[in-house]
């Protein structure tokens, strides 16, 4: 099979001395799925960027068909059948589905090339229905959840039939039932003769997707593979350059009191319809209880009930005893820390710099940062702390005070769990706390998550990964139109029976 695109020698420096890709060549075969795997920060969505021409590339050539070519825009990348979906959502959050997905290709008429609005919508609910993505095309983007806004990026590409995809952890934030579907997709669209590009940190999807793998580590290409001649654990040791444990690291442990209770909450919409219908749960201390469901379950409604983000219809939220009913948010992450599923939106600001995300919440709760009266902040345990969490939680970032939005999607998730893993609360509450992650992190975090269990912290996770919950998780609670329809010991269920609960709301005798 001849080679498609290939890219030779390619650098990509970042001032003052970062070397974020270190003379790479790969090639890419038309009509083959292709991944590109490594740890947060290998280079991998870096060198996809530097292909499709989102950033420059200091050195190097890249030849499509045996030629040179040289794409300084996206744009340029597009018209040679090049698309990409970024591992952040990048749409416009006042615009509708629809609108997000024609945007730049959409249908006209008339000679004066007015918009076929109609057309549009018909279209796109074509490939919704298409592609089973359970999404309406005429709502408002910023109206839906972060996996239904994921699906909307790949069907801008679908929607143009390009040639190269380049898909940037496309399932983080994709239910399992979701998976296959896009799954299924591919393989057609790579049969059809299109070439996948596809970067994860998922090496169980990365092994069942690809015809081929190309693992990076430190900015360099460590080897180009056949998926049919490697398995979980060479890509794992490959990437991390160290053996990787994939089994569960969870002894036995004593559950104590009760930490956070939940009884008989609900949140209706403003037209009565229940998203979260009298639902009740603890958590003790000790223990950490997992949260299955197909996305729109209600998770989302929980979350934000717990953190004061919604006012529930009916029914209380406490920790340690203490009501958060008419608590500040302030108040609310004395007790609770918390890792949204949306990092971006919700878990850090992007604009201010990596020391500023490091300590939010940290600076108000704790008296060590504070200077002269507690109004001017002390910089000297700032710096301190924000070296300590990169080093203890492996960030790898050029410099403290860049901008949070110079960090790749997985090392912004390590601050943000970091910071909150390092908070002095009894209760965690943890939305996709691994989404982006590669497989050495994951195993780190969910050392760490274990370690506040043993600490007798009480831990609520709420995961699309049920890999991850039977890996940690005391308990799996499922999730099915808004109401809690199983509570399971994990040791004494199993995935196809948590599946089907996901799904049918009950297990067939």
């Amino acid at each position: 099979m001849n080679d498609f695109i290939s890219l030779e020698r390619i650098v990509k420096v970042y001032p003052p001395s970062v070397l974020a890709v270190d003379s790479v060549s790969v090639e890419f075969r038309k009509g083959e799925i292709h991944s590109i795997v490594g740890e947060n920060g290998a280079g991998k969505s870096t060198l996809m960027k530097l292909l499709y021409g989102l950033i420059p590339f200091d050195s190097g050539t890249v030849k499509m068909n045996g030629a040179p070519v040289r794409f300084h825009t996206p744009g340029d990348a597009i018209a040679r059948g090049i698309g990409m979906v970024h591992q952040e959502i990048e749409l416009i959050p006042q615009y509708a589905v629809w609108e997000n997905v024609v945007l730049g290709a959409e249908p006209v008429r008339g000679p004066a090339g007015t918009l076929d609005t109609k057309r549009a919508i018909e279209l796109v609910r074509q490939k919704i229905d298409e592609f089973q993505f359970n999404l309406d095309p005429l709502a408002q983007v910023d109206r839906i959840s972060v996996a239904a806004r994921q699906k909307v990026e790949i069907l801008k590409l679908l929607y143009r039939n390009v040639s190269v995809l380049i898909l940037d952890e496309p399932t983080a934030v994709l239910t399992p039932q979701e998976i296959p579907q896009l799954f299924a997709e591919l393989k057609r669209l790579r049969d059809k003769g299109n070439t996948i590009l596809f970067i994860s940190h998922r090496l169980d999807e990365v092994l069942e997707l690809s015809d081929r793998i190309t693992v990076m580590r430190k900015g360099k290409k460590i080897a180009t593979v056949a998926a049919s001649e490697t398995d979980k654990e060479a890509l794992a040791q490959m990437m991390v350059g160290r053996q990787v444990i994939f089994t569960s690291k969870r002894t036995p442990h004593a559950r104590g009191a009760s930490v956070f209770e939940a009884k008989n909450l609900s949140v209706a919409r403003r037209d009565g319809l229940k998203k979260l219908d009298d639902v009740s749960f603890e958590v003790r201390a000790g223990e950490i209880v997992g949260i299955a469901g197909v996305e729109g379950n209600g998770q989302f409604e929980l979350v934000n009930s717990i953190m004061g983000l919604a006012a529930p219809s009916a029914g209380t939220v406490a920790v340690g005893g203490r009501s958060l009913s008419g608590l500040s948010i302030l108040e609310r992450r004395k007790l609770v820390s918390f890792v949204p599923q949306d990092r971006g939106k919700m878990g850090a600001s992007l604009a201010a710099s990596i020391l500023d995300n490091a300590i939010m919440t940290h600076h108000r709760l704790e008296a060590r940062f504070a200077a002269w009266r507690g109004l001017v902040l002390n910089y000297k345990h700032a710096r301190e702390f924000a070296d300590t969490l990169a080093k203890r939680f492996s960030v790898q970032m050029a410099s403290r005070q860049n901008q949070f939005r110079s960090l790749s999607g997985g090392n912004q998730q390590k601050v943000i769990l970091g910071r909150e893993l390092l908070l002095s609360t009894p209760f965690f509450l943890m939305d996709q706390p691994t989404r982006g992650l590669d497989v050495g992190s994951i195993e780190y975090v969910h050392g760490e998550i274990l370690a506040m269990r043993e600490a007798d912290r009480a831990v609520l996770v709420i995961s699309a990964d049920l890999e991850e919950l039977f890996l940690i998780a005391d308990r799996i609670l499922v999730m099915h139109r808004g109401q809690i329809v199983a509570d399971l010991k994990t040791e004494k269920t199993t995935i196809e029976e948590v599946g089907r609960y996901m799904l049918e709301g009950r297990v067939s005798a």
